[in-house]
Order: C-alpha cells, then structure tokens, then sequence
C-alpha cells in the first residue's frame, strides 16, 4: 500500500530503499509497465476464442505444417487473433453454416509484420526446394512473389484478413501431422497430402497452383461446390476473397493498422 499523498517517508523507510541491491531486486520482482504493453494485445484485437469459440482453429504458421517447415517469427502461440468486428462477422457465418451441418476452421488470422518479412527471406534465399516443394509442386520457389502468392506486405498484419476453410459437424480431428513424412502434393488426392480435417477443396491449404484459384475449372463438381458454400456465406457477412487463394477473405476495416506485435499465450 502506498503512503498518502504528500506524507513523508520514515528515516527506516529512506534507510531500506537504499539499501544496496534492492533496487535491483525489485525491478526483477515488479515487471515493468513498457513490458506489459508489449505483451497485450493491439487496441480493438481479439483472441477468437473470446469471440466464438467453436470455431475450430488448426494455426499453420505456429508449427511446422507450413511451406516453410517450421514455426514463423511472431507465432509464440497457436491462436487466432482478428480485429473485433471482422471476429464478430466471422462468428455470424459461424451460426449461418452450422444450420448446414459444416463448421469454419481457420487455418491463419492476425499475422505479425515480422512472420511476413520471413515469409519475403525465405522466398528469395536461393535455397534448394526441400519437403515443402509440395506447397508449390508446379512452380519455382523463386518465382512465388512474382506469382502473387507471397507479399512484402499483408492484410493480415491488419487483422482484418483471415485464411479458413470447411469442416463437416460434428468436428472430427486431423490426424496428428509427422515432420518426417513425405506426404503428396497439395494438388494430389485429399488422402495423400498432409492430414487435414477440412472439405476437401481441390487443394490443400497455402497451395501455390492455378487449381488453388477460387474459381478453377481444373477441380472436381463436389470441390466445386465446397468452394461456393464458402464463398457464398463469406460473401454475405462481408468478406471478400482473393481470387489466387480458395482459402483467403478479407473484412474492410476503415484505417486498420498494420502491427508487429506478436502473438501470445490467450489469458
């Protein structure tokens, strides 16, 4: 408890504060407020979880499950943060696809500037394709950015673009992923590529083929119909997609800021 306002301190209290070390020990002991800010959470951000939390959320750049094989900068913890009102909007397709008999999974959400810059490194580092060639099994991996499928900037450092896709209800599992496995192009059988509970959708999640664009032909009628179930109930709450990506939908948010924030541990 503090000393009132204007009372002087004790020659004993003056006596122990200066006492050698002390100072020390307490700036240990009482974390500082520069910290904690850091560890919040941008104003107007929100852990989905807070928002609806029977979205199922499989968090791909927080593990190695990704095209570049390991856990991205910026992902200290596998949860989906998003600008409120895009959450809130995200939670109204919810309740609409549940009358359906589906269930959305988000695959990325808020995406930290740092975990993009990486994305930009790795993309240009000249390193020879390795198990995630299956990511981008048609292209070069040099020639991603050009294709549009990598960015030096993104709406995700926003938080108001999500990557998501379909699960029938009642909500089963994937299989646990195994980083020793080879497991078969994105754009091969469902059965073949990394386990994932999902609709299939044509391809997998991140895949960098002309099949991955919303509006292929190169897909069967049943993934067809997958893709405009999403499409449709996106579309109706407000989300708009890329058409290079099946799986990516952004919310217009007036002068959304990008961060670097980092994500953390949901308390």
């Amino acid at each position: 408890m503090s000393a009132p306002a204007g009372a002087k301190s004790s020659p004993e209290t003056e006596s122990i504060m200066r006492a050698p070390g002390l100072a020390a020990l307490l700036s240990l002991l009482l974390p500082t407020a520069p910290i904690a800010a850091r560890e919040a959470l941008p104003d107007g951000m929100v852990y989905l979880r807070d928002v609806d939390g029977s979205i199922v959320q499989d968090m791909r750049y927080a593990g190695p499950d990704n095209f570049v094989g390991r856990p991205l900068p910026g992902y200290g913890a596998g949860e989906c943060v998003l600008r409120r009102e895009v959450a809130q909007a995200l939670a109204r397709v919810q309740a609409e696809l549940a009358r359906q008999q589906l269930n959305l999974k988000v695959y990325d959400c808020y995406r930290p500037r740092r975990a993009v810059a990486a994305m930009a490194r790795w993309a240009n580092d000249g390193a020879a394709a390795d198990a995630g060639k299956r990511f981008y099994p048609a292209l070069e991996k040099r020639t991603l950015f050009a294709s549009g499928y990598i960015a030096a900037q993104s709406a995700h450092s926003t938080g108001t673009a999500i990557d998501l896709t379909l699960v029938k209800l009642p909500a089963a599992p994937a299989a646990a992923f195994d980083p020793a496995a080879r497991y078969g192009a994105c754009t091969g059988p469902a059965a073949q590529r990394a386990p994932d509970s999902s609709l299939d959708m044509g391809t997998g999640f991140d895949c960098f083929d002309a099949r991955s664009h919303t509006a292929s032909n190169a897909i069967s009628s049943e993934q067809k119909r997958a893709r405009a179930t999403l499409l449709a109930a996106m579309r109706q709450h407000g989300f708009k997609n890329y058409f290079r990506e099946w799986w990516h939908f952004t919310y217009s948010v007036p002068d959304a800021r990008s961060y670097d924030v980092p994500i953390g541990p949901r308390r």
